[in-house]
């Protein structure tokens, strides 16, 4: 009896660890207004490294300087991106930095992009996750037209957006 306790222990711990997912990649396409986009501009990848979230990836054709850059609450793309819905915040708690401890899941903060060539996407995080309750497989990327200001501004976007703007490009986060 007790060997069948053990080894049925020992099952579910193996279906429990083949069930979370390690590594995702999203294909980011410029917005177009109005439509799915269609034009490829990039690609990130995620890899999970026990609690770390790694992003990595390289985009092009962003204009020079920062771009807001989050997880946003769904994974459709249409409508410019704009169907992606608002950043992703099961806890309902206020925009901010990617080290503060009150901010949404998919607060990443901002990218930057040469003026010229493509821009290199290396970011860390804490609190997205590949698993688990509030997994972001099968949400979206998106990177916004301006600096995220990291819920530290004083207009009344800040601590919902970052004032970041409108949405450049967008991409699905799928298991790879």
């Amino acid at each position: 009896m007790k060997n069948r306790v053990i080894l049925i222990l020992a099952l579910f711990v193996c279906v429990e660890a083949a069930s979370e997912v390690i590594r995702a990649r999203a294909y980011i396409f410029k917005a177009a207004e109005g439509k799915v986009p269609t034009e490829l501009i990039g690609t990130i990848d995620f890899d999970q490294s026990g609690s770390f979230l790694k992003l990595n990836g390289t985009v092009s054709g962003l204009p020079g300087g920062k771009h807001g850059f989050h997880i946003h609450e769904k994974g459709d793309t249409g409508n410019g991106c704009l169907s992606a819905g608002g950043h992703y915040n099961p806890h309902k708690l206020s925009h901010g930095a990617p080290d503060d401890s009150n901010r949404h899941i998919g607060d990443l903060g901002n990218i930057e992009s040469p003026t010229s060539g493509d821009t290199s996407i290396s970011v860390s995080d804490s609190l997205a996750s590949l698993s688990g309750q509030y997994s972001i497989i099968g949400r979206s990327v998106v990177i916004h037209e301006k600096t995220d200001d990291l819920g530290r501004g004083t207009s009344d976007q800040s601590k919902t957006t970052g004032n970041a703007g409108s949405r450049l490009a967008c991409g699905t986060i799928g298991t790879v």
